[in-house]
């Protein structure tokens, strides 16, 4: 079973900030975002709105179209966990 578009999201947010070498709380505050709401997007347990996914996108130095591109990368890629 693919992962869930949030939860691939999630996985590639997670990949793409620790590649830049950011800790969640450094990433979250670049953001504007409690570090709590960072962490669940990353874990797929929370449902951003565009605006997150332009921020987060922004925060990574990518458009929401060049991250979206790395998530669909993600989702064909990763396994279902379960």
């Amino acid at each position: 079973m693919k992962p869930s578009l949030q939860q691939s999201f999630g996985q590639c947010v997670r990949a793409l900030r620790q590649a830049q070498g950011l800790t969640q709380v450094e990433f979250s505050e670049k953001c504007g975002f409690y570090q709590t709401y960072l962490s669940r997007i990353e874990n797929g347990q929370a449902n951003p709105t565009l605006n997150a996914m332009e921020v987060i996108a922004v925060g990574l130095g990518l458009t929401v179209f060049e991250l979206f591109e790395r998530v669909r990368d993600v989702a064909q890629v990763q396994p279902a966990k379960g």
